[in-house]
C-alpha cells in the first residue's frame, strides 16, 4: 500500500522514490510477505448510522500518528528474517515491533487510543483495512462499499450506514487490490471489474473508475464461519418441515432442479443445504464463477472460471467447464449460477444421464426463470426452434424453487413448482406449496403464511421407485406451520 509523509501526502512504495524512504521492499500492494487475509473471531464491531468520518485535528492527528507507526514498523522488520518465519510468526513479529515503537516513542506511548493504532496498524498490513472489523462480526451478511467515505453493511436483514471509512479513493483502491492479487484475479484500468472469492469463502464484487464515477465500488457477500443448515432455514421460517422433507427427498431421487431467486435471496444458501441430502458414495462436479459452494461430502470436483490473463492467458467460461465435466463422470453436476451459454449444455447434461444436478438462476418467478432458460440457450450461438428449447427445459427440469428476499430481510421459499411437460409450445408447470403473502407490519416485517396448494407432484413416483416415500398428506390443501409457529 502506499506511505504517507507530511510533506508529499502518499507516496508509491514501487515508484521512484521508494528506494529514498529507507522502508524494505515490499510486494506491490504494500503487503508484508504474501497476503492471507484471515478473519479472526471476535466481538461484534459497534456499528451506527452516523455522518462521514470527521476532519477534526484529533483525527487527522491520529491519522498522520498511525501512518508514522506503519513506517516504522515495516522499516524495523529485517528482510532476511522475514523469509524464514511462518505467517504467523511474522505477524507475530510485527505485532511486537508495534508495541516497542510505540512504548519508545513518548508521542505513541502517551496517546490515548494506543491500542486502536496499533490494531489499525495490524489490519492496514495482514487485514483488511478499516473494514477489518466488519469481516470479523459474524453478524454482518453483507458489506456494501460506494466510495472511501459511505460503508453500508446488511445486519440481521437490514441495511444500515456504518462509520467506517477509509482515508481516499487511493486507499480503498489499494486494499481492493491487495484482496483481489491474493485470489488470482486482477482489477485495474484496463480491467475494472472484478468478482472473485475470499479465503473465507465470501464473495467479492468491485468496480473502479473509469467505470465507477465516485471511487472504487465494492460488494462483498459474508459467509459465516459456520454454513448453514437446514436446521437453520426451519428455526429461521425460510421453508417448513414439510417443504423441507419433500425437496430433501427429490435430491435423494434424483430429480433435476433448479433454484431461482433475485440478488441476495439465499440460492446458493439453498443449495449448499439441499446438497447435504445427495449419498456420500456419488461423485459430484461443482462448476462456479466464484466458488461459494461449500459442499460437505467427500467426492467433490470443484472447478471455478478464470478470465482472459493480461499475459494472453486464456479465458476458462462456464461453458467450457460444463463441457469439460461431461468427461469426468460424475453422477452430479451442480453449477452454482447459469446465467449465459452453458445453459444448453446443462440441459443436454441433465437430459443425458446426469439426473440429479443442480443450479441456480436469476429470475423473480418460476415462470421467469423458464423464460431466463430461454434465453441463455439462444445465447450459445445454436439455432434452436423456440418449441425445441422448451421442450429440452420441459425434459430435462423436473422442480423449480423460488427463492426471495422480502420486505423487512426475511428470507422465504415462495413457491416450490413442478414442471409437467410441454403442450402447444408451453412449458406446463404447477405449483407444489406456495408463500401467501397478507401484508407488512409496523416494523415493514412481510407477514404471511404456507401453504400447500393440493397438487400432487408428479415425481413421487419417482421418488418411491427410489425408495422415498413422502407422505401424501403433505400435499392436501391446507395452511402449513413452520417450526416457530408449532412452538419448535
Amino acid at each position: 500500500m502506499g506511505w504517507f509523509r507530511k510533506d508529499k501526502g502518499e507516496i508509491d512504495v514501487d515508484g521512484p522514490e521508494a528506494g529514498q524512504s529507507g522502508l524494505p521492499e515490499l510486494d506491490q500492494f504494500g503487503a508484508i510477505g504474501s497476503y492471507q487475509p484471515r478473519v479472526q473471531t471476535g466481538a461484534p464491531a459497534v456499528l451506527v448510522p452516523v455522518e462521514p468520518m470527521p476532519t477534526d485535528a484529533a483525527h487527522e492527528t491520529f491519522l498522520s500518528l498511525k501512518r508514522r507507526l506503519h513506517q516504522e514498523v515495516i522499516a524495523a522488520i529485517d528482510l532476511a528474517q522475514m523469509r524464514t518465519l511462518t505467517d504467523a510468526e511474522l505477524k507475530e513479529e510485527v505485532h511486537r515491533n508495534a508495541v516497542r515503537i510505540c512504548r519508545q516513542d513518548p508521542e505513541l506511548r502517551n496517546h490515548p487510543r494506543q491500542e486502536e493504532l496499533i490494531e489499525q496498524v495490524m489490519n492496514e498490513a495482514y487485514g483488511y483495512g478499516p473494514i477489518q472489523e466488519l469481516m470479523a462480526d459474524p453478524n454482518v451478511s453483507d458489506i456494501l462499499i460506494n466510495g472511501p467515505r459511505q460503508v453500508y453493511i446488511e445486519k440481521r436483514g437490514q441495511l444500515q450506514l456504518t462509520n467506517v471509512a477509509f482515508h481516499d479513493e487511493n486507499h480503498l483502491l489499494q486494499i481492493v487490490q491487495r484482496i483481489v492479487a491474493a485470489t488470482g484475479r486482477r482489477i485495474d484500468e484496463n480491467s475494472p471489474m472484478v468478482d472473485s472469492r475470499l479465503p473465507d469463502g465470501s464473495r467479492l464484487n468491485a468496480v473502479i473508475k473509469p467505470l465507477a464515477l465516485n471511487g472504487p465500488l465494492v460488494s462483498i457477500r459474508r459467509f459465516g464461519a459456520r454454513p448453514l443448515t437446514s436446521d437453520d432455514l426451519l428455526k429461521n421460517g425460510t421453508l417448513t418441515p414439510e417443504m423441507l422433507e419433500f425437496l430433501a427427498g427429490c435430491v435423494r431421487a434424483r430429480v433435476n432442479i433448479v433454484i431461482s431467486g433475485g440478488t441476495g435471496s439465499g440460492k446458493t444458501t439453498l443449495l449448499n443445504c439441499l446438497s447435504r441430502y445427495i449419498h456420500p458414495s456419488e461423485r459430484i462436479t461443482t462448476i462456479e464463477d466464484a466458488a461459494e459452494l461449500m459442499l460437505q461430502q467427500p467426492h467433490i470436483a470443484k472447478m471455478e472460471t478464470r478470465p482472459a490473463a493480461i499475459d494472453g492467458g486464456q479465458e476458462v467460461t462456464m461453458r467450457d467447464l460444463v463441457r469439460n465435466t461431461l468427461r469426468m463422470r460424475p453422477d452430479r453436476i451442480i453449477v452454482g449460477e447459469c446465467r449465459g451459454s452453458e445453459a444448453l449444455d446443462m440441459l443436454q447434461a441433465m437430459n443425458t444421464g446426469h439426473e440429479g444436478s443442480l443450479t441456480t438462476v436469476h429470475a423473480n418467478t418460476p415462470r421467469d426463470a423458464v423464460s431466463r432458460l430461454e434465453v441463455m440457450v439462444s445465447a450459445a450461438g445454436v439455432e434452436l426452434p423456440i418449441w425445441v428449447v422448451r421442450k429440452q427445459i420441459a425434459s430435462a427440469i423436473n422442480l423449480i424453487v423460488q427463492i426471495a428476499r422480502l420486505p423487512g430481510g426475511q428470507r422465504k421459499v415462495i413457491a416450490i413448482s413442478e414442471i409437467t411437460g410441454i403442450q402447444t409450445d408451453v412449458v406446463m408447470m404447477h405449483d407444489i406449496f406456495e408463500f401467501v403473502q397478507t401484508g407488512i407490519d409496523d416494523k415493514r416485517v412481510t407477514q404471511g403464511y404456507f401453504q400447500a396448494t393440493g397438487m400432487r407432484p408428479e415425481c413421487r413416483e419417482k421418488l418411491l421407485a427410489n425408495g422415498v416415500d413422502v407422505p401424501l398428506e403433505f400435499f392436501e390443501p391446507r395452511r402449513l406451520l413452520t417450526l416457530k409457529e408449532r412452538g419448535g
